[in-house]
Order: C-alpha cells, then structure tokens, then sequence
C-alpha cells in the first residue's frame, strides 16, 4: 500500500512537470496574440469585410494631391491621413471626407480656423451646436484631428436619416432647400475631379520610365 501511495505521487509530480512546459507555451501564444495592435485587428476586420486596404490608400495619395493645390505640401499630407484614418471601421471612404473639406474649405485654402457666415467652423465646418452634439466644444474645431472625427459622426447621423443613401446624407449635411441642392452639386463636381485625378495617377503608374506603357 506505502508503495503505492509513493507510485501515486511520482506519477503525479511527472504529470505536473509535463504540463508547464505547456502552459509556458499557453502564455506565450496569449501573449503573441496581445501584441496584435488595434489598427492590426481594424485593417483585419476590414479586410475580413472585403474593403480593400490599396483601395483606401490609392485614394489617400490623390487626395493629398488635390489638396496640395489648396494648401502646403505638409498639410495636404496631414489632412490626407486623417481621411485615411478617420474613416477606418466607418462606412465610408476617405474619399468622401475629402471631398466634403474641398467643397467646405478647399477656397479657403483648408484653413483650421474658418468660419462661415453662419457660423460653421474648422475644415469640416461644423455648426457649433452640432459639433456639441457629438461631444465637441466649437473651439475643438480648429483643431482638425477632432474637427475630422465630428465630421464623420455628422456624416454618420446624416446617413441614417437618409436611410443609407451616401449622396442624400452628404446633402443633409449642408443641410435643406436649394443651397442644399447646390451643395451636393459641388460635392459631385469634387468627386469627378477626384477620379479624374486617380485615373492621371493609374495611368502614371502603368507607364514604363521611357513613357511607354508597361505589360
């Protein structure tokens, strides 16, 4: 029976030897997974969704183009990331954070500190009441990091009320009437000038450095 009982108890400390290497490796794959940073797991669920990244980024590069005939070359760089990155995990493109700033501020040469005359203010010009809506004070809008994420959320509210139609929520976003009608004409004249800047880039990037087209 002793002999037994000290069988029992070499088996389980050989049983207990056993399983740590497994739970070191236990925590090391934990920890492997852990480092995985937010923006990896967001680039991840997005891909998972079938948005593709080189879409988003092709469009970051004509936006900063297209802001550089309004502003510095530094801040067309910017202002071109965060259409980038304020727009991941939303419904829309950076595309269309873009073209709301050129039809808002692209005259005033994407000034942080523009005020219309009714009063709408930053790049995005957010109406102070609506940029409190969204947790802002008027005075965050000069700077354009949270002038772009109250922008989005704008955008965002403007979209369900137009029942996921993208062109009625931009024109929500200006508002009502003619000058809302207008407005939105604007926005699709951005947006061809837009494309029209990303089909100059593709048609750059099929070109060989003699000038000739690649295969």
């Amino acid at each position: 029976m002793k002999k037994l009982s000290i069988y029992a108890v070499c088996l389980l400390a050989l049983s207990a030897c056993e399983n740590t290497p497994l739970k070191k490796a236990d925590q090391q794959i934990t920890a492997t997974v852990s480092s995985e940073s937010p923006l990896d797991r967001e680039i991840k669920g997005l891909l998972e969704k079938g948005i593709s990244m080189s879409e988003r980024k092709r469009q970051v590069a004509v936006i900063e183009a297209s802001f550089l005939r309004c502003t510095t070359p530094e801040r067309a760089r910017q202002l071109a990331a965060l259409c980038f990155t304020k727009t991941l995990g939303t419904p829309f493109m950076p595309f269309d954070l873009a073209e709301i700033a050129l039809a808002e501020t692209g005259g005033n040469r994407l000034s942080a500190t523009a005020v219309s005359s009714k009063g709408a203010m930053g790049v995005w010009q957010l109406m102070p009441r609506r940029a409190k809506s969204h947790g802002y004070s008027p005075e965050d809008m000069e700077n354009d990091e949270k002038c772009a994420e109250a922008a989005v959320r704008e955008l965002y509210s403007k979209l369900e009320m137009a029942q996921g139609n993208l062109d009625r929520a931009k024109k929500f976003y200006c508002g009502q009437g003619p000058q809302a009608d207008q407005y939105l004409r604007k926005i699709h004249k951005v947006r061809l000038e837009l494309l029209a800047e990303l089909e100059r880039q593709t048609e750059l990037l099929a070109m060989g450095e003699d000038g000739t087209r690649t295969r």
